[in-house]
């Protein structure tokens, strides 16, 4: 999807196409800056090959127990999935980082602090939600129940995702309140003012599928004038 001098591209996190995807992107736009869907933690831990949930029990005070015990929850199912692809999560994010310092290209990341996110996910999240899920995600992984059928191998197609989206918007209103809207609040933020004050350059934005559309409209909605600059990651 296009915007200006901006271009998404959707991606799942364990998909082998999301390499085959962001490195075609890579290539055929040569983008002056790629942003990327991850906070300075997350692109840290993900740089230095740190593994499984970033969180501690020391740290609950900062994120809250709902949202520790999500960063929990989350890791073991993204290693599990993974591990049943053969991909590991965040590949594709290491791969636009590997390409863009090869040939030199700035890496901003784009995303809400991971610790505000799970702090309001803990506010946000009930505990009948979070029973619920921890219910689908044992039948899920446990007893390989599928709500939705598709290749993991591959990103979805907008038809899945919309229904996947709309299903988790029903069942789960403050997970999706807090993982989708208000990061996509967000980031349409960080992305309106790069594109603000590099109208010359190329952008390619590497983000989940899905958040695209929602990104592009929120963009065009943007005060840029009130918004800070994202963090840029040096390769030193």
């Amino acid at each position: 999807m296009k915007y200006k001098n901006l271009t998404l591209i959707g991606t799942s996190h364990i998909a082998k196409q999301s390499l085959e995807d962001v490195e075609k992107a890579i290539s055929e736009l040569k983008p002056d800056i790629i942003c990327l869907e991850l906070d300075k933690k997350r692109l840290y831990a993900l740089v230095h090959n740190i593994k499984g949930s970033k969180f501690h029990l020391r740290d609950i005070r900062k994120v809250g127990l709902k949202g520790y015990l999500f960063s929990l929850i989350g890791a073991y199912v993204e290693k599990k999935l993974g591990q049943y692809v053969g991909v590991s999560p965040g590949s594709e994010m290491l791969k636009a980082i590997e390409l863009a310092k090869k040939n030199k290209i700035k890496i901003m990341v784009i995303d809400q602090d991971i610790e505000k996110t799970l702090k309001r996910f803990s506010k946000e999240f009930s505990w009948k939600e979070k029973f619920m899920l921890l219910g689908d995600v044992v039948k899920a992984v446990v007893f390989r129940k599928k709500e939705v059928d598709f290749d993991l191998r591959k990103v979805p197609d907008k038809k899945t995702i919309d229904k996947i989206l709309k299903k988790v918007k029903k069942r789960y209103p403050g997970l999706y309140r807090v993982l989708i809207e208000e990061r996509n609040e967000f980031m349409a933020s960080k992305l309106a003012k790069i594109i603000s004050v590099n109208e010359d350059k190329k952008i390619l934005a590497i983000i989940g599928a899905g958040h695209e559309e929602d990104l592009v409209n929120l963009i065009k909605k943007k005060r840029v004038d009130v918004v800070n600059y994202s963090y840029t990651y040096s390769y030193n």
